[in-house]
């Protein structure tokens, strides 16, 4: 069994939630400007309450999107587990029509600028590697999030 077993375990446990609830994954979340630590933080303390992925990444590995009510742990750099997040909404939605009000709730970002240009620069990376081409009409998947679990 591994750490992450153990720590799903204890959240099933002190929650009395039913044991075939299951994990859908564990996430680390990674930002321009950011360490994945402080991201945790802002999670914990309920400034982060939504983040953003490319649609194209979900398309081009072939996997699901994620629903409301998917149970995911998040972890450090170093894999250690900090808490337990439950998926409330999820949103596919093109980049040049995110509000700054869904972009706040990344908890990053001074202002809708700043969001879009750090979010541009990172798809235009994302891309070149994956093999995908940023546009301002290019799909992102928003998720809203709670954490059930610390």
């Amino acid at each position: 069994m591994t750490y992450l077993d153990e720590y799903w375990n204890k959240f099933i446990q002190e929650t009395h939630r039913d044991p075939e609830d299951r994990c859908s994954g564990d996430l680390n979340f990674e930002a321009k400007g950011f360490l994945g630590d402080e991201l945790i933080t802002l999670t914990l303390t309920g400034q982060k309450t939504a983040f953003f992925s490319s649609f194209s990444t979900f398309s081009i590995d072939g996997e699901p999107l994620p629903v409301s009510g998917e149970l995911y742990i998040i972890v450090d750099h170093n894999n250690n587990p900090h808490c337990v997040i439950e998926i409330e909404s999820v949103t596919v939605i093109p980049f040049n029509e995110v509000t700054w009000e869904m972009a706040a709730r990344e908890g990053e970002d001074s202002n809708l600028t700043e969001w879009r240009e750090k979010h541009q620069e990172y798809l235009e990376e994302e891309g070149s590697i994956l093999g995908f081409e940023f546009t301002p009409a290019i799909k992102l998947v928003y998720q809203t999030f709670k954490v059930v679990y610390k």
